[in-house]
């Protein structure tokens, strides 16, 4: 929205002051999943097959259930912070920061890696180990990612000028407006994960993940960074404190490339033969780019299905796309781990994911 541009909100306030009514504040959206929907409706080149979805569901849901998977299960990985205080507000908050573009076409022997705790971590862990050795050795994270031995490998981590970035902006922002503290932006949202999104989206250039697609007057949001940061605050608190949030529901799962290959290989995705040639040939996807566009928002849309279709079958347990995100993740990661990927993940290199 321009400066010159009246904000929607405050106009209904005004109406509704004017017209002698209450002024009640409509609860925060962070529209995702509209925008998801809408891609879903007019893209062509990826769909949704609703048997192998419900039929996902199911899967999901028996093993989500003989793992007890819960908002415990995040705390349980030995690099996730276990303090339930402000100095895990921080470390998450600067960890998704960062949180983008890990994957790598080098062997797992030759790709960017950490050495910590007497292991060597890649991907996503390879951040989280790093953050630790940084605080360990009592390093800003800016001076640890800009030292000469970060990478136990040849390759060094990818994007970082773009993580530098990341990490000055968000600094910047955090002493202009919030004090120097993440725990203040979380105080501003008011108990609501849309509103926090919204926030994070708002004030900090980084977490604006969003793309227009086929003339649709508004973007469609991904917004994944700024989701998964406050469903990572929830996990990590366990819904409580700073991860109290009254409307955690809305928070749909976090648009990736992991999410869409897992889908795919459950036979819940369906990709055009041009789409699933191009990823299987490796080739680079650019970021807002119709085909990458449709991936994301249908895989949005597709594990909101199977959320609904789990609910529907067991209206008494308590599931969302977080827990499905994190789920379909981890299996997804053991088996790449197990050299059992049956579909490869598209590319895309960007800080959006």
């Amino acid at each position: 929205m321009s400066d010159d541009e009246a904000d929607p909100g405050l106009l209904e306030l005004l109406r509704q002051h004017l017209q002698g009514k209450p002024l009640v504040k409509e609860e925060a959206d962070t529209g995702v999943l509209d925008g998801a929907e809408y891609v879903y409706n007019q893209g062509i080149d990826v769909a949704i097959d609703m048997r192998a979805t419900k039929a996902a569901a199911q899967t999901i849901y028996a093993q989500m259930q003989k793992k007890h998977y819960s908002t415990a299960t995040w705390s349980e990985h030995e690099l996730h912070p276990k303090a339930k205080d402000e100095t895990s507000v921080a470390f998450i908050f600067t960890m998704d920061l960062l949180n983008f573009s890990f994957w790598s076409e080098l062997p797992d022997d030759e790709r960017f890696a950490i050495e910590y705790n007497g292991r060597r971590w890649t991907g996503y862990w390879s951040l989280v180990a790093a953050l630790h050795r940084a605080l360990e050795e009592g390093e800003l994270p800016i001076s640890h990612f800009q030292g000469p031995k970060t990478s136990s490998t040849e390759e060094e981590m990818p994007l970082l000028q773009e993580r530098l970035d990341c990490l000055r902006e968000s600094g910047r922002v955090l002493y202009e407006r919030y004090n120097c503290s993440f725990a203040n932006v979380i105080s501003a949202a008011n108990g609501s994960a849309a509103e926090l999104v919204n926030l994070l989206a708002r004030d900090f250039s980084c977490f604006r993940d969003e793309h227009y697609f086929e003339g649709r007057s508004k973007p469609v949001r991904f917004l994944k960074r700024a989701q998964i940061l406050v469903a990572d605050i929830w996990a990590c608190f366990e819904g409580q404190s700073y991860g109290t949030f009254r409307d955690i529901e809305k928070i749909t799962m976090f648009a990736d490339y992991r999410i869409p290959q897992i889908l795919i290989t459950l036979g819940a995705l369906y990709c055009s033969p041009p789409v699933a040639a191009a990823i299987k040939d490796r080739k680079m996807f650019e970021s807002g780019d119709h085909w990458e566009v449709q991936l994301r928002a249908c895989s949005i849309w597709c594990v909101e299905l199977i959320r609904r279709e789990i609910v529907r079958a067991h209206p008494d347990t308590h599931v969302n796309a977080i827990l499905i995100d994190f789920f379909l993740y981890d299996r997804m990661k053991e088996l790449e781990a197990a050299g059992k990927e049956p579909f490869p993940h598209h590319r895309t290199r960007s800080i959006w994911y």
